[in-house]
């Protein structure tokens, strides 16, 4: 009966809120608001190296096989940053048994005047299994032909970078033999 009674409260007051003219979009707001669209701004384009071994995991859970694939190194260059990719990250990827890749990467960015920026992307990259063969192999691969995307959260400590403590980019990727490069726009 409690139950009952709390559901009843719950409701009467979501209805006497939402009959409040402060609470309540009217017709006009609807019919002239809009959400903003999406703006981009093109950052840099990274290029991250992928020269050391593999670490293969094994099916680690019911999503697929873990592998750590280590990141040694790389640069960025561009209108909004420049820089130096340290050697110190790597990409916590999960590889389903359809051949999707969950990216999860964390890496250390030394922007060209020595500030620390730290970066973690996630995403994925897909594509037909003939296509990811060939790409797995380091081959060049058209990066139409499959597709791998990104988003990106950066952290630092740097007064002059600190605008990117609240910015949020988006990667176009493609893998190349040994690297992963990608063009990172910030999402205004």
């Amino acid at each position: 009966m409690k139950k009952i009674i709390l559901l009843l409260q719950s409701m009467l007051l979501t209805a006497s809120m939402m009959a409040n003219p402060a609470y309540a979009a009217s017709d006009a707001d609807s019919n002239t608001m809009n959400p903003p669209k999406p703006n981009l701004t093109f950052m840099a384009r990274f290029s991250v190296d992928l020269i050391a071994p593999i670490w293969e995991l094994g099916k680690t859970s019911d999503l697929g096989k873990r592998r750590i694939i280590p990141i040694t190194g790389g640069n960025f260059k561009g209108p909004l940053i420049n820089g130096e990719i340290l050697n110190n990250g790597a990409d916590w990827q999960t590889v389903t048994a359809d051949g999707l890749a969950i990216i999860d990467t964390r890496y250390l960015l030394k922007m060209d005047d020595g500030e620390l920026v730290y970066l973690q992307t996630r995403g994925v990259r897909y594509g037909p299994p003939e296509v990811m063969a060939e790409v797995a192999k380091g081959k060049p691969v058209d990066p139409s032909k499959y597709y791998f995307r990104l988003y990106m959260n950066f952290e630092t400590a740097s007064k002059k970078y600190d605008w990117l403590n609240r910015a949020m980019g988006v990667g176009y990727a493609m893998r190349l033999g040994n690297a992963v490069v990608y063009d990172a726009y910030l999402l205004n």
